[in-house]
C-alpha cells in the first residue's frame, strides 16, 4: 500500500466531543502514529480534550489501556451493573429497581451525577509536566458559565496546577453535577462548538485531520481558507451511546477507528470494507465486460426486453442485465464501473459475514468469497438470494 499523506508536513488534529464514543479517536490515532504522521497541535472539546491531552503526552499505551478497560464507575459515582441496565434498556440485570428510582431522585436533587471518579481518573492519567514539555500544542474548548462566554484555551498558557481543571471543565456534560473549578463554573464546550476546527484555522494551521464521532452538540460553521487541506476520519457504522462506557463495545469502536484512519492514510476503497484496489476505471470496465460475458453464458443468448423488442448477446446483457444488476446493488445510475464492481464484492462479503476489519486485496477478498460460498452450499437453503449463482459470475 502506498501512503497518500505527506510525511514531511505537520498536521493539526481536531477531536470532537461525544463521551464514550471517544474510544474511536484513540484507534484512529494509533493508525496515524504507526504511519508516521507528525502532529503539530490538537484542538479538542469534552472527551476530545481528554484524548487530546493523552495525545499531547504521546501516551498511546496509557490511552489504549484506559479505553480498553473503561467502566461506568470510572467516570461517575454509580454501580456498573445498574448503569449498564439503564443505558442499554436491559432492566433484568438490575437487582433492585426501587433503589435505582431512589438514587435517581437523589441525583436530580443534588443537581446531577457525581463525577468524582472522573476527577480522579484525570489526576491519575494526565501529567501536567509532560503536556507542558510536549512539542505538540493543545487547545481546548469550554463554556464559562461564570463569564457567560465560550473559551478557546491554550492549555500550556494556563496557570500552574490548573490543566486538570480545564480538561474537566471542557467535559462538564449537562447530566453531570456541576461544581466550581478554581472558583468558576464551566459547561461542556460541545454544546456551543463540538467540532473546534476554527481553533486551529485561527492559528494558521493549513493541514488538518478531523476525527469525527458524531456526538451531541452544535457544529459551528467554519469558512475554510484557500490553501487549507481538511482530511476527515469518520465512522460509517454506529458507535456506542454517549454514556455507554461498555469496554467490550468500545474496543470494537477503537478497532473501527484504526481501520477508518487507514482508509484515509492509504486511499482504501469500499463503503463497509477496507479494500486495497488502486486500479483505474478502465481495469474495472474490463472486469465488468468479463462479467457481461458470464451473464450471457448464464442467461443464454436470447433475452426478451418486451413483447415488441428482442435483444441478444452483449447488447442484451448491457441494456437489460447490467441495469438490473446496478439497481439490485443500489448503485447510483451514474456510478462508474469501479463502483459497481466494488459494491458487488462488498455485498457478497457482507452477505457471507466476512470480517470487515482487515485490509483486503481483490484477490484476497474473492478467495474468501469462494471459501465461504463453498461452505454455504452445504446448506443451500440458507444461502442469501443475492449469492445465488454468484459463483458463476466470479468463475468460482
Amino acid at each position: 500500500m502506498k501512503l497518500k499523506m505527506d510525511l514531511t508536513k505537520e498536521y493539526g488534529i481536531v477531536l470532537e466531543g461525544g463521551g464514550a464514543k471517544g474510544g474511536y479517536q484513540i484507534g484512529a490515532w494509533k493508525a496515524l502514529r504507526e504511519a508516521g504522521i507528525r502532529i503539530k497541535g490538537i484542538s479538542g472539546v469534552s472527551v476530545g480534550a481528554l484524548n487530546g491531552a493523552m495525545m499531547c503526552m504521546d501516551d498511546i499505551e496509557g490511552a489504549s489501556k484506559l479505553w480498553e478497560n473503561i467502566s461506568y464507575s470510572q467516570i461517575m459515582d454509580v454501580d456498573d451493573k445498574n448503569m449498564e441496565g439503564l443505558i442499554t434498556g436491559n432492566l433484568k440485570i438490575i437487582p433492585n429497581i426501587g433503589q435505582i428510582i431512589k438514587d435517581s431522585i437523589k441525583i436530580i436533587a443534588d443537581g446531577g451525577v457525581d463525577i468524582t471518579p472522573l476527577r480522579t481518573l484525570i489526576k491519575e492519567t494526565i501529567s501536567e509536566e509532560r503536556i507542558r514539555q510536549s512539542p505538540i500544542d493543545l487547545y481546548i474548548t469550554t463554556y464559562s458559565v461564570t463569564e457567560h462566554k465560550l473559551l478557546d484555551v491554550d492549555v500550556k498558557e494556563t496557570p500552574e496546577g490548573l490543566i486538570g481543571d480545564m480538561l474537566l471543565a471542557s467535559a462538564y456534560f449537562l447530566a453531570f453535577k456541576n461544581e466550581k473549578l478554581h472558583g468558576k463554573k464551566y459547561m461542556d464546550g460541545g454544546g456551543w462548538n463540538n467540532i473546534p476546527l476554527d481553533s486551529l484555522l485561527n492559528r494558521n494551521y493549513e493541514d488538518i485531520i478531523v476525527i469525527r464521532i458524531y456526538g451531541l452538540g452544535q457544529e459551528k460553521k467554519v469558512e475554510i481558507p484557500e490553501g487549507a487541506m481538511i482530511y476527515t476520519i469518520a465512522p460509517r457504522r454506529p458507535l456506542v451511546k454517549i454514556l455507554e462506557f461498555d469496554s467490550k463495545k468500545i474496543k470494537k469502536n477503537m478497532n473501527m477507528g484504526y481501520y477508518d484512519a487507514q482508509r484515509i492514510l492509504y486511499g482504501l476503497e469500499g463503503k463497509w470494507y477496507y479494500l486495497d484496489m488502486p486500479a483505474e476505471e478502465s481495469y474495472y470496465f474490463h472486469k465488468m465486460i468479463d462479467l457481461v460475458r458470464k451473464m450471457i453464458d448464464r442467461l443464454g443468448e436470447d433475452v426478451v426486453m418486451d413483447e415488441k423488442q428482442k435483444l441478444t448477446g452483449y447488447r442484451a446483457a448491457m441494456e437489460i442485465g447490467m441495469p438490473k444488476l446496478v439497481k439490485a446493488l443500489g448503485v447510483k445510475p451514474d456510478g462508474g464501473y469501479k463502483e459497481i464492481y466494488l459494491t458487488m464484492l462488498e455485498n457478497a462479503a457482507k452477505s457471507l459475514r466476512i470480517n470487515p476489519f482487515h485490509i483486503y486485496t481483490e484477490t484476497e477478498l474473492i478467495g474468501l468469497i469462494k471459501k465461504k460460498l463453498s461452505q454455504s452450499k452445504k446448506n443451500q437453503d440458507e444461502l442469501p438470494i443475492f449469492l445465488d449463482n454468484l459463483d458463476s459470475l466470479f468463475s468460482l
